[in-house]
């Protein structure tokens, strides 16, 4: 039998609708049923690639005891975090003012039928361990609690309710922040930072992409700390096992502080962002490997991820066979069986297999020495490397395509092929790859035809079906993508569809009494709490993105009323940027070119003759410049773009409300910038 659930487009929804909980997707329906029945809600939030989201299904939700405790006490609920964002902020900002710890998934939370919750936690086993109750022993407490106690549960809710509701930021009084402040932020996360390793803090270890973009930034600007900081930690990610050695691909985070062993899920929204990160970080330091790691990445994302409409995937699971990472885990006696004496020789030294077994009694393959160590160990001749570690990869990976997957998320986030766009887009311009671009192309393509709808943007798709009002991160991440993939390949429709999302942002999502952006519209569905933060997570600030993206769209334009959205967005945020600049290092971005506007390059000429300077321009770590190429004959529209064109190439120069006399020689325009 199946609940409520198998009507669902979510796949984590989905992996919940033969569970005998008579489950019901987040909505009117559901709500009014615990209002009727005056029942407490059970909320539960995951996500499909969750390894502890898995766990507590199979102990709890696919136990029929236990279920029937849920459906007699409670109306259900199911949320995919992924596709309702707004709930989870909510509630996982609800769980840390409750118990004073750090939220995660599986979310369980009990609410009133009004939405207020009162009681929750993370992950509970079916029976007590790990100092947590059993699961079916909660849920009788929390119920008899609500029928007992029901006037109390509301009376103590009430201050959590205010407290949500402060978390909302009022109009700030202080004065716009300065340069002062983001060498505060850098200054911290120098102090924060794992000298050994790289990252910041200890174990678990997450990539935090927020944080190096700020600290490549500065780094190209000629920060040494700054890009040492980030060359120490790049390489540790790219030879640790959070990197996927033999398929390309990052995985979420690292469980210890060394990088070795990940969790195993795959995440487009981290591998979006380190494409990026890896393209950057190679414009300063030309190292090979970092463009290794990007082209293996990208093959990845184009032969796993990839969907026949355009778009990208959301994830891939942690877990196989019902076991985390067994998908990517070795014995010695595996490798052994399809490597030559040699290649075995120089593949334990390299990968660590010569060492204890790093996870659950095998091995998981990450980078323990150089090439040239690893090749005298070997005794092989170090010229012969490239080719012997190129056959080692090839006859594990065809191995381990042949094992039984992880489970594939398969419907399609805005948000996350933003990111996704943007790392394509990047990479493609600064390698100097069409198709990575034009494969950027795509997805922006299937994104306006598909979840574009009379002219309002939708979150998700899978199966052909679009739906859920987008949110701010969906607007403001696919506007700055399309601001990258300009200055890939200049499309007029992806100008066309970037300003259509900056009139978006502006009209739905602007808070215009205190400035920034809320993460719902104006029109969403009305929730306990209006979420409006400056500070990053695994993702992007919302906020941060729009201020950014909107400011460079204002000056490519020369829209004011862009301009000044940003300016009002940092200015609202000016006392969290005081006060903690380092957990905004987006916002700080965007404060880096309300200080110093970025220079504007508009290349005017034959694509042919364009080439040569794009190439060039693309080749040098210019974080402050924007470039695009406009070929002779494309008229845009816009008078800030529509500049003339003679038989050379024209270079116009502009920087804030400055603009220099045309450029037509190359030289020329590098030492302009």
């Amino acid at each position: 039998m199946s609940n409520l659930l198998a009507a669902e487009t979510s796949p984590y929804l989905l992996q919940h609708a033969d569970n005998p909980v008579d489950w019901h997707p987040w909505g009117a329906e559901a709500l009014a049923l615990a209002k009727s029945q005056d029942k407490p809600i059970l909320l539960s939030i995951g996500y499909s690639a969750c390894h502890w989201c898995h766990v507590m299904a199979h102990e709890s939700f696919e136990d029929a005891a236990t279920a029937a405790v849920m459906n007699a006490h409670f109306v259900n609920i199911k949320v995919d975090r992924e596709e309702r964002p707004d709930i989870d902020q909510i509630y996982q900002a609800a769980q840390a003012m409750m118990t004073q710890r750090s939220g995660g998934w599986p979310l369980t939370m009990f609410l009133t039928p009004d939405q207020v919750p009162f009681y929750g936690g993370t992950y509970f086993p079916p029976t007590p361990r790990y100092n947590l109750p059993g699961f079916a022993d909660l849920l009788l407490r929390v119920a008899e609690a609500y029928r007992e106690r029901k006037a109390d549960i509301l009376s103590q809710s009430q201050p959590l309710v205010e407290a949500l509701g402060r978390r909302r930021v009022s109009p700030q009084q202080s004065q716009m922040p300065n340069q002062a402040v983001i060498q505060a932020g850098v200054e911290h996360l120098a102090h924060a930072f794992d000298q050994k390793h790289g990252g910041f803090g200890s174990a678990p270890k997450f990539p935090n992409e927020p944080d190096w973009t700020l600290l490549l930034r500065v780094a190209a600007q000629g920060d040494e700390t700054a890009r040492h900081m980030a060359r120490l930690t790049l390489d540790h990610i790219a030879d640790g096992g959070i990197y996927d050695h033999l398929g390309g691909g990052f995985c979420r985070y690292s469980v210890d502080e060394r990088w070795e062993i990940p969790h195993f899920e795959k995440m487009l929204y981290d591998n979006g962002q380190l494409l990026c990160l890896y393209s950057d970080g190679w414009l300063l330091t030309h190292a090979p490997r970092w463009r290794d790691v990007v082209e293996e990445t990208i093959n990845w994302l184009l032969r796993e991820m990839a969907a026949p409409e355009g778009g990208f995937y959301s994830s891939l699971d942690a877990d196989s066979e019902g076991k985390e990472g067994k998908f990517y885990a070795w014995s010695r006696k595996e490798v052994h069986s399809l490597l030559t004496a040699q290649e075995y020789a120089f593949a334990a030294s390299y990968y660590g297999l010569n060492s204890p077994p790093n996870f659950e009694h095998a091995w998981h393959l990450h980078v323990v020495s150089d090439l040239a160590t690893a090749a005298g160990k070997a005794g092989i001749p170090v010229e012969d490397v490239p080719a012997l570690l190129a056959g080692i990869r090839a006859k594990l990976f065809a191995a381990r395509a042949a094992r039984i997957r992880p489970g594939l998320d398969d419907k399609l986030l805005t948000s996350w092929n933003a990111l996704a766009i943007k790392g394509l887009a990047r990479s493609g311009r600064v390698f100097e790859q069409p198709a990575w671009v034009a494969a950027a192309q795509r997805a922006a393509d299937f994104i306006r035809d598909k979840l574009w709808v009379d002219g309002r943007l939708l979150a998700t798709c899978k199966a052909g079906k679009a739906h859920l009002n987008a949110y701010l991160d969906d607007h403001a991440f696919l506007l700055d993508a399309l601001l990258e993939l300009l200055q890939a390949e200049y499309r007029q429709q992806d100008l066309l569809f970037a300003i259509d999302l900056a009139e978006a942002l502006l009209a739905r999502f602007e808070d215009e009494a205190a400035g920034g952006f809320f993460f719902t519209s104006h029109d969403h569905e009305q929730l306990i709490q209006r979420p409006k933060s400056p500070h990053d997570n695994a993702i992007p600030s919302g906020n941060g993105v729009a201020a950014f993206a909107l400011q460079r769209l204002g000056h490519m334009l020369g829209e004011v009323r862009y301009l000044r959205a940003a300016e009002r967005t940092l200015h609202t945020f000016g006392g969290d940027l005081n006060a903690n600049p380092a957990a905004c290092p987006t916002l700080l971005c965007a404060l880096q070119e309300w200080l110093a506007p970025p220079t504007v390059i508009i290349l005017r000429g034959e694509r042919a003759a364009m080439a040569e300077w794009q190439r060039t321009l693309s080749s040098r770590a210019l974080p402050h410049c924007m470039v695009m190429a406009l070929p002779a004959g494309l008229i845009s529209g816009f008078p800030a773009l529509d500049k003339l064109v003679d038989e050379s190439v024209n270079a116009y120069v502009c920087r804030g409300v400055e603009c220099l006399p045309a450029i037509k020689n190359l030289d020329a325009l590098i030492a302009s910038i």
